[in-house]
């Protein structure tokens, strides 16, 4: 969770002021895999006041790790990385405020996801499903060749408000994709853009 703290403090820093300017804002966490990412970000905008008025979508191809991460139940071996990546992101509570030990687990709370819609969703040949405000598909499109890479760049631009975000993995890029000049770098070292047309 809070994988790249570097990505998540830029979000608070430069996506979130923007965010609080729309009535409701709806994210897209396209690849969620076992939902490290949707928590991180239900987390983080729960801290900043959006909560309430956020909708995060959830997809993935893969049903079992959708049903993995519905579950809200992560390794607890894994939460002395995942508090210093939450302190790193700028983090404003104690992480284990936000779950509780059951077993060998850190069981997430419910509250978190209740603004969360978990559905299947194949990037490749599935249609944009909603207008988003924000599109999270980080390190997904490395697997992908450059015509699959095309057709999921058009799927995002199709699916993104004007002045809308997206935000790619470390060694992604919107560049050489046909809407390339569509874009600002809001955050250059990040991969977080900016749909401008």
């Amino acid at each position: 969770m809070f994988r790249d703290p570097g990505f998540f403090l830029s979000f608070r820093e430069k996506v979130i002021p923007l965010m609080r300017t729309y009535p409701f804002v709806r994210v897209w966490n396209a690849g969620c895999s076992t939902g490290e990412e949707v928590f991180s970000m239900a987390i983080l905008l729960e801290e900043e006041g959006l909560g309430d008025r956020s909708r995060i979508y959830a997809t993935d191809i893969n049903e079992h790790v959708l049903d993995k991460a519905q579950s809200g139940l992560f390794p607890l071996d894994k939460m002395r990385d995942y508090t210093r990546n939450y302190i790193n992101s700028g983090g404003k509570k104690a992480f284990s405020e936000y779950y509780t030990v059951k077993h060998e687990s850190a069981s997430f709370h419910r509250s978190l996801v209740r603004q969360v819609v978990f559905s299947q969703h194949n990037l490749v040949i599935d249609r944009s499903f909603n207008e988003f405000n924000v599109i999270l598909c980080r390190n997904v499109l490395i697997y992908f060749g450059k015509d699959l890479q095309d057709r999921v760049h058009e799927l995002f631009f199709g699916s993104l408000a004007k002045w809308g975000i997206l935000a790619l993995g470390s060694k992604e890029s919107i560049k050489f994709s046909r809407h390339e000049d569509c874009y600002k770098e809001l955050v250059p070292v990040q991969k977080i853009y900016q749909r401008t047309a």
